[in-house]
């Protein structure tokens, strides 16, 4: 399952990503959790000092490799400088698998049994000329490329805020947590995220977080209704992880809250045609819009009709990490 955290900032978004990314590798679960907000601090929650959390590769410094890969031999792509952040798979295409052994997941770092990636800080270098979304592209590309099956997960830490929406990353999840303090910014931003979602049909829940006591929960019940999966309430051990310190246990109430997050992941039905219809509306929107003036070339004609993911995620693609995968085309 592929799952979002995202909210305002300062609502405790990665916080709440790292305590849940831990919370599935002590239970023996493999996930990848993946930094893809401005600002780099979901390795630092999940462990890493300053000095190992500057070491992990950015991905988005690596984003010709990481096409290149991609690309494999698929015959509609004749180049990796075609391939733009939306270009779906196709007949050809290297596919992944959660924490495969393969160039993209090589810039990965361990951390406990969690394979943590970033797409790495806005630098001087950036300033003026590029914008954040052309380092999330490569965790598009890689969502777009992965094939995650049972009781495998991908966390990602979003940008804050409704930046989310400003390209089509957010529907590559099959749920977005949105973390929402019992405030009228906190929940504001929610409507907001409903509004920007409404006709694409992604899945949200929202996740209380601070919660200080029932009023904070009647508050929260009262503007968001049904959505409201469950609160996260203010910690002690939470403050202790934030000072550096790991000798304070996370309280009992609080990791039933994250059990219930899990419950509500599992819960979720994977809907790979919902998926690739999605990759498919977003690819045509940016080449019309940018990518072939940009490119100079019609790069709709790298949509493969006959190209399934849903095949490519049945049990006899399991045991295949990053090859080229000829699809068989899905029965209608």
């Amino acid at each position: 399952m592929k799952v979002a955290f995202v909210g305002k900032g300062g609502s405790g978004k990665t916080t709440l990503s790292s305590l849940f990314v831990r919370r599935l590798a002590a239970r023996g679960l493999p996930v990848v959790a993946i930094d893809a907000d401005i600002n780099q601090h979901l390795g630092a929650a999940l462990g890493l000092d300053e000095t190992d959390a500057a070491r992990v590769p950015a991905l988005g410094d690596h984003l010709p490799a990481i096409k290149d890969h991609l690309r494999g031999d698929n015959p509609r792509i004749t180049s990796s400088a075609e391939m733009i952040k939306t270009t779906p798979p196709g007949g050809g295409s290297r596919l992944l698998r959660p924490g495969g052994d393969d160039p993209i997941h090589r810039l990965s770092r361990d951390i406990g049994g969690i394979t943590f990636m970033a797409t790495g800080p806005f630098t001087d270098e950036d300033l003026g000329v590029a914008c954040y979304h052309a380092k999330t592209g490569a965790v598009e590309l890689y969502l777009n490329h992965l094939v995650d099956g049972p009781g495998e997960y991908v966390v990602v830490d979003m940008t804050a805020g409704a930046d989310t929406f400003a390209s089509g990353l957010f529907t590559r999840f099959d749920l977005m947590f949105l973390v929402a303090e019992p405030t009228r910014k906190g929940v504001g931003v929610y409507r907001q995220y409903l509004d920007y979602a409404a006709d694409y049909d992604v899945a949200i829940k929202v996740v209380g977080n601070k919660v200080q006591g029932a009023a904070d929960v009647d508050y929260l019940r009262e503007q968001v209704g049904e959505d409201l999966l469950t609160w996260m309430e203010q910690s002690a051990a939470v403050r202790a992880m934030e000072q550096g310190r790991g000798d304070v246990g996370l309280e009992h109430v609080n990791t039933e809250a994250l059990d219930r997050m899990l419950d509500a992941v599992d819960a979720r039905e994977k809907d790979w045609a919902k998926f690739t219809r999605q990759a498919v509306e977003f690819h045509v929107k940016n080449a019309r819009s940018w990518a072939n003036r940009a490119v100079g070339r019609d790069l709709e004609i790298q949509l493969d009709p006959s190209f399934s993911l849903e095949a490519a995620s049945l049990e006899d693609w399991y045991s295949c990490a990053s090859i080229s995968v000829p699809i068989t085309p899905a029965s209608s």
